[in-house]
């Protein structure tokens, strides 16, 4: 932005002389031009050229109709976001009867577990009946067998409870996109929506606080955190050492000045996130 060959900047003595001007009241054109520019009989046009070739451009200065400036009104910083201490997860794992919703495969078990303020508080785990056969693979894997879901409640008598417990909850999972379709696509089924809001996937945030971890499925997590899965493959149990996972890497985020969770977002998405100026150093460890 230029006037006659001259570059304003948003720190020049002239804008910080407006800036001052206009905080005292809002101020006309020639007055301002007066101010900041010490043009006593200057003319109208050069005045106005002048104040808007230096001003006209800068967001925090708006000008009304009758060219009187003033100092646009910002909310504290901060305000209207979410900070992370204030979110409040949901961390899911499910157990299905294979691994494609589009083929018709079913989840078995579901759990999510509730993370707020630092801290796991409560958690809603039940083995579901499918109304589909368990291939022997899946019980091999999860050790659930078809006599164990026989009595167990269909998803679609716990849809609400499910839904009710994920409203205005960030839905977390590893490897988010599995269990977000899972749940979604038994809720449709179900006749109920899946709530709107964010996603959370911890291996996404794990390349974010660990670069230097070669792997970063929930067993290498585990080890890396110390954190102890008392039946793997099991949703309750899954869905614990995530919930604890994710809380140690919050801690890590914290430490990089990622307060609001706007910024986490635009942190493991790979944009740039407001408040970081130091790269982790959490993976040197790995």
């Amino acid at each position: 932005m230029s006037s006659g060959g001259v570059r304003f900047t948003p720190h020049t003595p002239l804008v910080q002389r407006a800036m001052e001007t206009v905080s005292r009241q809002p101020t006309e054109t020639p007055a301002l031009a007066r101010e900041v520019f010490g043009l006593m009989q200057a003319p109208p046009g050069l005045a106005s050229r002048l104040i808007f070739d230096l001003l006209g451009a800068d967001a925090r200065f708006t000008v009304d109709a009758d060219g009187v400036w003033s100092l646009v009104e910002r909310e504290p910083d901060g305000a209207g976001r979410t900070r992370l201490e204030d979110t409040r997860f949901a961390v899911v794992d499910v157990e299905t009867t294979g691994s494609s919703v589009t083929a018709g495969a079913r989840i078995v078990e579901y759990s999510a577990v509730f993370v707020e303020r630092g801290e796991i508080r409560g958690e809603y785990t039940t083995l579901v009946n499918p109304e589909a056969w368990i291939p022997r693979w899946v019980t091999r894997l999860t050790g659930i067998e078809p006599g164990m879901v026989e009595t167990a409640p269909r998803f679609r008598d716990i849809a609400g409870r499910v839904r009710e417990s994920l409203e205005g909850r960030v839905f977390v999972a590893h490897n988010v996109g599995f269990d977000w379709r899972f749940v979604s696509e038994e809720l449709r089924l179900a006749d109920s929506l899946m709530p709107e809001g964010p996603r959370l996937c911890t291996v996404r945030l794990a390349r974010r606080v660990l670069p230097g971890l070669r792997r970063r499925g929930l067993d290498s997590l585990s080890r890396y955190y110390d954190v102890t899965i008392a039946r793997r493959h099991r949703a309750g149990d899954d869905a614990r050492a995530t919930a604890a996972i994710l809380l140690r890497m919050l801690e890590a985020a914290d430490r990089q000045g990622i307060a609001y969770w706007d910024q986490l977002e635009d942190w493991v998405a790979g944009r740039s996130a407001p408040g970081i100026e130091n790269p982790s150093r959490e993976g040197l460890r790995a």
